[in-house]
């Protein structure tokens, strides 16, 4: 079965860390659900966590693509310290600070227009 170019396309764009789970278009968006991979957390071993499910997704606005507003919905993991049973999760560093826009679309906007405007809620 061939897959969908979109999904490949967005695969591209972090498949190293996340899982491309949905991608829904319209005429003036596309919208990416990413997953975060089960590949635990730097400094336990596996044995040492469980799948605890995902945090409450995060979006993330990005470059347009084809005249289209990019989001991107990121689902982060979590997991439970067996021993412990205190909820571990990786840092991510995914978005600029203070916007919902990913760093280097951000610093594109302020170069290209010395700000980076609010173009209000994402939904």
């Amino acid at each position: 079965m061939e897959k969908n170019p979109y999904i490949e396309l967005a695969e591209c764009l972090m498949i190293e860390y996340f899982d491309v789970v949905k991608v829904d278009k319209t005429k003036e968006t596309l919208d990416v659900t990413l997953e975060e991979r089960d590949k635990g957390v730097d400094g336990y071993a596996s044995e040492q966590l469980r799948p605890n499910g995902f945090y409450e997704e995060s979006r993330v606005r990005d470059y347009p693509v084809r005249s289209r507003r990019m989001t991107f919905h990121v689902k982060r993991r979590r997991w439970v310290e067996v021993e412990t049973g205190k909820s571990i999760s990786k840092r991510w560093d995914l978005v600029a600070e203070g916007t919902r826009f990913s760093k280097e679309f951000a610093a594109f906007l302020k170069d290209m227009l010395g700000q980076i405007p609010d173009y209000g809620p994402l939904y």
